[in-house]
């Protein structure tokens, strides 16, 4: 398994990562079951969010309850764990009071002292810097929280939160796939009349930008085809690419779920794969692709019989 940096200070973790969002159903044992084919396949970093599950902390609480951890099992992984979204309403809450008492409700669904790091998750329209300053100096003074991070953010609400927040953002959770690449594409086509590849969106350059503030981007729905439409492997909609898969796939002697990570991971950013399958042999087929090292000619093949333009 590939290690890489997650954000400037030393801090490095796997490139394919576990996401827990759909662990809500599962037993202990089932639970249990999947995270040893992580750590087999040299996974040892798992990711939550609050509002995983049916009710606020349940996945975390599900983990929590079937891991049990000891002390220096927990000093073996990486918990990291997301706050800021509350579907019931009022939807979004960056403030002070929501940040530190949802810090404390994970701590105890996940049964642990500390999260490694804690990411804002969706941004809040309605965010006022300063309180999430105060909530991170508090958070970390306290040891309850070692690094943070973002998920959907864009360079500008970065900035915005940089100017208050002293602590590095090491994290910023986008989604991306072969397929769903917005965030690459458009800086390929940068530029060219009549080729709606080529619209700036959301700022512009947010990978960029992260790669030049030593933020590591973290891949979520990273087999999706679109916003949670459907994986694109195997599916009739994209021939083309998936045979092109299937025949790095061979190449490579790896299935093909490790050719869809390594696409990810061969990137120069060095970013992170979050998984969200709760099938143990996907896991480990899926983590094969960490250090893949598909050429320029191959991953560029890959993007093209996705659909993006390639001037």
């Amino acid at each position: 398994m590939i290690t890489v940096p997650v954000g400037p200070a030393g801090m490095t973790a796997p490139n394919v990562v576990l996401g827990l969002m759909r662990i809500a159903d599962k037993t202990d044992d089932e639970i249990r079951t999947l995270v040893g084919a992580a750590r087999d396949a040299g996974i040892d970093f798992f990711d939550h969010a609050d509002v995983y599950g049916s009710r606020r902390h349940e996945c975390e609480e599900r983990f929590g309850a079937a891991m049990g951890f000891t002390p220096a099992e927990r000093e073996e992984v990486t918990i990291q764990t997301k706050t800021g979204i509350v579907p019931e309403g009022p939807y979004f809450d960056f403030s002070y009071e929501h940040i530190v008492s949802s810090v404390e409700d994970s701590l105890r669904a996940l049964r642990t002292d500390y999260i490694d790091i804690l990411l804002l998750h969706r941004p809040d329209a309605l965010v006022e810097p300063d309180e999430v300053a105060r909530a991170f100096d508090e958070l970390e003074a306290s040891g309850k929280v070692r690094a943070f991070g973002v998920s959907n953010h864009t360079p500008r609400q970065i900035d915005l939160l940089k100017a208050s927040v002293r602590q590095p953002i090491v994290a910023n959770q986008l989604q991306l796939s072969i397929t769903h690449a917005p965030i690459v594409a458009q800086g390929v086509a940068t530029n060219m009349s009549g080729v709606d590849q080529s619209a700036t969106i959301d700022g512009g350059g947010i990978l960029d930008y992260c790669r030049l503030n030593k933020i590591t981007v973290q891949a979520w729905s990273p087999f999706q085809a679109g916003f949670f439409n459907g994986v694109f492997l195997g599916s009739p909609e994209y021939p083309e690419l998936n045979a092109a898969i299937d025949r790095l796939a061979a190449h490579y002697d790896v299935p093909p779920i490790a050719i869809a990570t390594a696409w990810i991971t061969r990137h120069p950013a060095r970013m992170q794969v979050v998984l969200g399958t709760t099938t143990t042999q996907r896991v480990a087929d899926a983590a094969l692709g960490s250090g893949i090292p598909l050429t320029r000619a191959e991953w560029y093949e890959l993007f093209r019989t996705a659909g993006y333009r390639v001037p």
